[in-house]
């Protein structure tokens, strides 16, 4: 279990640092993006945050291919460089009114940067950690890679419930939220000698050939169905993670008028709650299989996501935002525990990091890295604070098809030819 924490450690950072960007968008958006309107600025922030996302599939095809290539510790090591820099860019970049325009360029730079090594960095490590774990254990030892995210969702909020006590709200918009970039650029050196200290897998040594990257993308380009599939079925996690831990602290504070202490204190919760399903449930898919955990919670999320949103902004408050929260927590670590390991099982050892990655990037690029701004979106132009619910409904509808379409007898290959086996 020592190589499940050094691999996972740098999944941490990762996660990190896009929480810290969500809680904080607010003040970033201020920083770097003044506007006479509150909603502008905000909107700003928040998509930017989602730029990064976009980054995501070329990261998954560029770096993916270079992991499928030349193994998977070369590939982590090098993801978690580039997420370093750009967490460092943006901890100490100057705001707006020292660098003019020059400054939310260089912050989308930044979050571009972070996007591309973000886009393979999920993959290589649940690759990683699929292609190390005994036989009967792959659930539970690729659940770990979404633990440790967890790990991080729970640092960010409780870094970010001491800053509240610690420093008025005017001190945290103007330069407290820099603290927990500059924190989590602190940790790179550590975790850096961590990884350095992984092993390749033997499942990638024992291989007598790995492909170019030509070889990769016609692989891909072949199955392309396969993939589209792979994204619909990590949808439903996608948006559901990122609606409950990134956007939960701006919609407690900025949709519902609580708190931001409130908000924090739920998404604290929420990923207590998500670190302690997500083992259980990846070794429940171990015992019991894959798609009936992914039926069951993808069919749960589409028929309780509005009514429960529904229910909360009815007469929001901390106690009702925490049991909705932690419903959602549910529905995410229930699902997520079979899906990230169902979905390193249907790609081939070849392209196994590529397709992982682009599918992955693709469901998180398109929609769930952009929950906090459709989110935001869809209740300004309508006015009604539950239309987020829809959003996550829409995700689960998509979650529910790509598995009763993968089915096991279909997945057992990766086909070579147009048509993938799912299809046939």
């Amino acid at each position: 279990m020592a190589s499940v924490f050094r691999v996972s450690v740098g999944n941490f950072l990762e996660m990190y640092d896009f929480m810290v960007y969500g809680y904080y968008a607010a003040g970033i958006g201020h920083a770097f993006f003044p506007h006479s309107s509150e909603y502008a600025s905000l909107m700003l922030s928040l998509a930017t945050f989602g730029s990064g996302y976009l980054m995501r599939p070329l990261g998954a095809l560029v770096l993916g291919a270079y992991i499928d290539r030349h193994g998977r510790r070369k590939g982590l090591l090098l993801t978690l460089s580039l997420m370093a820099a750009g967490t460092l860019s943006i901890a100490c970049l100057p705001g707006y009114e020292t660098l003019g325009l020059l400054a939310p360029l260089l912050v989308v730079f930044s979050r571009l940067i972070q996007g591309l090594s973000a886009g393979v960095e999920i993959g290589g490590v649940s690759v990683y950690l699929a292609e190390i774990a005994p036989p009967e254990s792959k659930g539970l030892y690729v659940s770990w890679q979404s633990g440790s995210q967890q790990v991080a969702v729970v640092f960010a909020a409780l870094l970010g419930l001491l800053l509240s006590y610690r420093l008025p709200p005017e001190q945290m918009a103007a330069w407290g939220w820099r603290i927990p970039l500059l924190i989590g650029s602190l940790l790179v050196p550590f975790i850096f000698l961590l990884r350095r200290s992984l092993v390749e897998t033997d499942e990638f040594l024992s291989r007598k050939h790995h492909p170019d990257v030509h070889e990769i993308l016609r692989s891909l380009a072949a199955n392309w169905r396969l993939v589209i599939l792979g994204m619909m079925l990590s949808t439903t996690t996608t948006v559901t993670f990122y609606l409950i831990t990134a956007y939960m602290p701006t919609f407690g504070s900025a949709i519902l008028h609580l708190s931001t202490r409130d908000s924090l204190l739920v998404t604290l919760c929420v990923g207590l709650s998500n670190f302690v399903l997500l083992p259980v449930m990846g070794a429940a898919s171990d015992r019991f299989g894959r798609r009936p955990l992914l039926i069951v919670f993808s069919l749960l999320a589409l028929a309780t996501a509005y009514p429960a949103l529904l229910w909360l902004v009815s007469a929001p408050s901390f106690a009702r935002l925490l049991t909705v929260a932690l419903g959602f927590s549910v529905i995410f670590g229930s699902y997520n525990g079979s899906m990230v390991v169902f979905l390193t099982e249907i790609m081939p050892i070849t392209v196994r990091a590529s397709g992982f990655s682009l599918a992955y990037s693709l469901a998180t690029g398109v929609f769930g890295g952009f929950t906090p701004a459709v989110s935001t979106y869809l209740i300004h132009v309508t006015g009604n604070r539950a239309m987020p619910g829809l959003w996550l409904s829409l995700a689960a509808a998509m979650g529910l098809s790509a598995t009763l379409l993968l089915t096991p007898r279909k997945v057992a290959g990766w086909s070579e030819s147009p048509v993938p086996v799912a299809f046939r």
